[in-house]
């Protein structure tokens, strides 16, 4: 048995885990933690531990922070299996996944602003998914359009194609796939290349992820993920989705809500292998908290 974060995990045959931080900010105690889940079940179990950088928002992504994303990773003692890999590096891998997506017939082009997505919304009122309002499928069915474009799933489509799909979260237990809740998911952005959705399911089957370490604010883009993995061919992994830390207002920490950088501490004198000692007896900071199941 192993035991990571409070958890108990029967013996497992681990091939890779990975962190995967996007360099548009400062990581905090909450990517600490993260990292630390992956880290340590990978080292529970014999597999490699790998660092990836998520750097595909040419418009938010910043040198400086992969830097800094690097420099924490050393100072809290979590050394990855090799040098760090980028998504930057990947976008022929993203496109050829898009063109097969074409060649099946379940992708289409969406010309929609969030203005006129809004506005649509307010014209016809559609069910909510974990995202919120589902797209209306304004352009599904459209012939063409002006200006820049992203690329949707067609979900019902990919979804009658792949029948059943379920999943596995070792703290969970079995799961059932629902894609079709989050609707006309976009796979390849107007600003940037692939979506998130599309690369990191592709990078977990490039990187030979065998279980998917992260935190369970993701659990249900597991479905999108393994609709993915049915129509692309790649390989199903296990998933543990662990707990979250929260702010003393029991709102996730995120570098949207200003936590305190990981780097501030570190230019501050304090021990980032002290701060994983404490993670890992279950000591959290001052007024942080951790989630529930």
């Amino acid at each position: 048995m192993g035991k990571i974060a409070g958890v108990e995990f029967a013996p497992q045959v681990v091939s890779a885990t990975r962190f995967a931080p996007s360099p548009n900010g400062r990581l905090h105690i909450g990517h600490a933690f993260s990292a630390l889940c992956a880290h340590d079940f990978a080292r529970a179990f014999g597999g490699k531990f790998l660092l990836r950088i998520e750097d595909i928002d040419g418009t938010r992504s910043r040198p400086e922070h992969i830097a800094a994303i690097i420099d924490d990773m050393a100072w809290l003692g979590l050394h990855p299996d090799g040098a760090p890999l980028f998504q930057s590096q990947r976008i022929a891998n993203y496109a050829a996944a898009l063109e097969r997506l074409k060649e099946k017939g379940l992708v289409y082009q969406c010309w929609c602003t969030r203005s006129e997505i809004a506005e649509a919304l307010k014209q016809q009122p559609v069910r909510h998914g974990p995202d919120g309002p589902v797209y209306p499928g304004t352009c599904r069915g459209r012939s063409g359009g002006d200006g820049d474009f992203c690329w949707r799933l067609d979900m019902e489509k990919a979804v009658a194609l792949t029948g059943p799909l379920s999943w596995i979260d070792l703290a969970a237990g079995p799961q059932i796939a629902n894609p079709a809740i989050f609707g006309d998911v976009v796979l390849w952005r107007k600003d940037a290349p692939a979506s998130y959705h599309l690369a990191a399911t592709l990078d977990d089957a490039t990187d030979a992820i065998s279980h998917v370490v992260r935190g369970m604010d993701l659990f249900a883009y597991t479905a999108i993920h393994r609709l993915l993995q049915q129509l692309l061919d790649l390989p199903q992994p296990l998933y543990w989705h662990h707990p979250l830390l929260l702010d003393d207002s029991g709102e996730k920490l995120a570098k949207s809500r200003a936590s305190k950088p990981l780097s501030e501490l570190r230019e501050a004198g304090e021990s980032g292998a002290a701060i994983v000692a404490a993670l890992r007896r279950g000591q959290l900071p001052l007024g942080i908290t951790l989630s529930r199941p």
